[in-house]
């Protein structure tokens, strides 16, 4: 057994050919998708754009995913990850950057209204 005939070569091709196009799919946040479902707007026709697949008609907002046709979309529908999805985005908002901060110390936390000894609340003694 020996070494592939290609390993003199391979240095730096250490990453996989995914990781390349990692940003080409990356999706909205939890958050991102729940401000745009509480939009009280019309919707309004897309624009086709040939770069989506079915040119970004048949689109889910609540995945964040494009489909080629109403038939793989409405599949989609049926699916227990897109309902689990529907019943994520109907509840109370996900978290966002501003609540880890507050969590982790670093933002600036609400502790609710200060109280404050006022001049009608001195103390007599």
């Amino acid at each position: 057994m020996g070494k592939c005939p290609n390993h003199k070569n391979s240095h730096g091709k250490h990453y996989s050919h995914k990781s390349a196009r990692r940003t080409k799919f990356e999706k909205k946040g939890d958050d991102m998708i729940h401000t745009e479902l509480r939009k009280v707007e019309t919707p309004k026709s897309k624009e086709l754009d040939p770069d989506l697949p079915g040119m970004g008609q048949f689109y889910c907002l609540h995945c964040d995913r494009h489909f080629t046709n109403t038939t793989i979309r409405d599949e989609h529908y049926k699916t227990k990850k897109h309902r689990r999805r529907v019943k994520l985005m109907e509840g109370p908002a996900p978290h966002n950057q501003i609540d880890a901060e507050v969590a982790a110390g670093m933002g600036t936390p609400d502790n609710g209204p200060k109280l404050r000894v006022g001049e009608d609340f001195a103390l007599d003694m």
